[in-house]
């Protein structure tokens, strides 16, 4: 029986669903954006839109969706949508009113979060055109998109090229779609801008509530309509135009119903039909929609006796359900009373137990209060000791201080004798250092005087020679060295007491350490210059590498070397110092010819100069 019963809900779904004939479906999506956040409110497109919309569900669409001031993640996602009810639609419809922008040749449609502060920022924070011609391609007879989207743009005036030759143009672009049965209306002429007029509504928007919706009247001849009312209404400065194509046929926004003809089947024959249908059901779902589809009439009456035979059958379960409550709470009852003696004494325990445990409460207070007084107790024994702790470390400490004291002034009280003693110790000890401090330059003798000038040559490197006592030619030679390289200016041919000061302030060597050939100088001393294998001493006191060349002679050049070797022979002879290196602070080279060096060191070449030499270059 259950089976049989949904089957014939199921038909009676069908029949209801379904009307006396089937009719194509139809649907439209209406977009308004007005209060764009970063451009002046506009004030029609919200008005359009609702004006479109209302034209459109008095057409008889089966779906019309009217969004307005739209962002662009609401605008993405309502045509996201709107393609997914277009899958099963004849006609599907967009109506968008706002702003809108062309960049490149490209269409935009402009949200109302969009900044547009660069060129760049079009294809991140507007919608393409052909996203709304993605959105109605699934549409099995005709795509329409209605652009009132050509207005005067505030963001091209404003918004930053990133390339100069980037072209953004007035008004939108021309557009021509490639899926057959769509057109494109725009408010106005590729190009060029739309106005919106002097009442609540534009002019283009006015036209087409006017002529879209007239039965029977092909889309082409009304556009053409619409073109013509807003000429007049603009005086001729805005044109409507209309992209794309149709078949032969006329393609009507709203079909005008055929007229009946031929015998008509009785409507009572339907009627009865659905009537057995809900009658085999027997149900009250199954009357209430019976009643929904045919509210009035003969069967009407027949479904309302139905529905007040169930609603009869409906009130005698629920007494029938009340009495068996009823005769189960009696019995309940009687079971109650049979166990109120277990109750009560059931009471009696609980209350037995509740003043138990009040008495155990107030014990548990009791016992709670002596713990807190013996707390608080040994808290006061604690602070006496403490404080007799304390007083008893401040006296200790005080006897420590006092003994100290007593200490220091023991100690600062030493015998007088004492004192007396070593004063007259460190007086002895100032006189031993007297006799022993030499003796003022001004108290020394000539030979004296001569004596220590010479040693202090010899100690700062100026002087070779022993301190004998006698100024002679090396002796002033050597302060003359001194009074080059310290930059004085002494007398050399005598030793003066400022001469000995000057020497005896200075910490260190003062004239240069000269070396012979094939040593060099390290430090205080001139160390031999040392040559790896196949390397040897060269002029210039480094080590080069030996080359064997053989001598050539020719007939030429002997003749001149005869002519100087005669010279030489008859020139008379000058000291020579081949085989000697000088050293200066400018650093060390050979001997040039015909000098010699005058000083005291060693002058013999390939021998050091011991402990050091203060020579000089002397050239005739």
């Amino acid at each position: 029986m259950i089976p049989f019963r949904i089957f014939g809900l199921l038909i009676f779904a069908i029949v209801l669903g379904c009307g006396p004939a089937h009719a194509d479906r139809r649907v439209a999506l209406i977009i308004g954006n007005s209060a764009y956040k970063s451009a002046p409110k506009l004030g029609n497109p919200v008005n359009d839109a609702t004006l479109v919309g209302g034209m459109f569900k008095k057409a008889g669409f089966d779906s019309v969706d009217v969004r307005l001031d739209l962002s662009a993640s609401e605008m993405r996602r309502m045509l996201r949508e709107f393609a997914g009810r277009t899958r099963d639609a004849d006609m599907a419809v967009i109506y968008y009113a706002g702003h809108g922008i062309e960049l490149d040749g490209t269409n935009y449609l402009i949200p109302t979060d969009a900044t547009l502060e660069t060129d760049g920022d079009v294809l991140d924070e507007t919608i393409p055109v052909e996203r709304a011609l993605f959105a109605v391609e699934p549409a099995k007879q005709l795509r329409l998109i209605i652009l009132d989207a050509c207005r005067d743009n505030p963001f091209s005036k404003t918004m930053k090229r990133t390339l100069a030759s980037r072209a953004i143009g007035r008004g939108l672009a021309k557009v021509e779609p490639t899926s057959p049965n769509t057109m494109i209306a725009f408010a106005a002429k590729a190009g060029s801008t739309a106005s919106d007029g002097d009442s609540k509504n534009s002019p283009f928007a006015i036209a087409l509530v006017e002529h879209l919706p007239k039965p029977g009247l092909d889309l082409r001849k009304a556009f053409g309509f619409v073109r013509d009312d807003v000429l007049k209404s603009t005086g001729y400065k805005q044109e409507p135009y209309v992209y794309g194509s149709l078949g032969g046929d006329d393609v009507p926004l709203v079909v005008v119903k055929p007229a009946a003809t031929g015998p008509q089947a009785n409507p009572q024959d339907a009627i009865r039909r659905d009537y057995e249908l809900a009658l085999q059901l027997a149900t009250r779902d199954g009357w209430e929609a019976f009643l929904a589809q045919y509210p009035d009439g003969f069967y009407a009456n027949l479904a309302k006796g139905q529905l007040n035979k169930i609603a009869a059958e409906e009130t005698r379960t629920a007494a029938e359900q009340r009495a068996k409550a009823a005769e189960q709470e009696k019995t309940r009852l009687v079971a109650e009373r049979a166990q109120k003696a277990e109750q009560d004494k059931a009471a009696a325990a609980a209350k037995a137990a509740e003043e138990a445990r009040i008495a155990a409460e107030k014990q548990r207070q009791i016992e709670q209060a002596r713990t807190e007084a013996a707390e608080r107790q040994r808290k006061a024994a604690e602070a006496a000791a403490a404080k007799m702790l304390a007083e008893k470390q401040a006296a200790e400490k005080a006897k420590a201080e006092l003994a100290a004291k007593q200490e220091a002034e023991k100690a600062a009280a030493e015998p007088a004798a004492k004192l007396t003693a070593d004063r007259q110790m460190l007086e002895a000890e100032s006189q031993k250092v007297a006799a022993l401090s030499p003796a003022p330059a001004s108290t020394l003798s000539a030979a004296d005087l001569t004596k220590s000038v010479q040693s202090e040559l010899r100690r700062v490197g100026c002087l070779s020679a022993a301190a004998d006592g006698e100024w002679n030619s090396a002796a002033q030679r050597s302060l003359a060295l001194f009074n080059k390289y310290a930059g004085t200016q002494f007398d050399a041919k005598l030793a003066s007491v400022d001469a000995l000061d000057a020497l005896k302030a200075k910490p260190g060597r003062v004239c240069p350490l000269v070396c012979n050939f094939g040593f060099k100088a390290d430090g205080d001393q001139c160390m031999k210059i040392t040559c790896r294998a196949g390397y040897r001493v060269g002029d210039d006191n480094e080590c080069e590498k030996i080359q064997e060349k053989k001598p050539v002679a020719t007939r030429q050049d002997s003749k001149p070397r005869d002519e100087d070797r005669k010279k030489t022979e008859s020139a008379p002879s000058k000291p020579q110092a081949t085989g000697q290196i000088f050293c200066n602070n400018a650093g060390c080279r050979p001997v040039r010819q015909g000098c010699r060096l005058e000083g005291w060191g060693n002058r013999t070449a390939g021998l050091t100069s011991g402990g050091g030499s203060s020579m000089v270059e002397v050239c005739n």
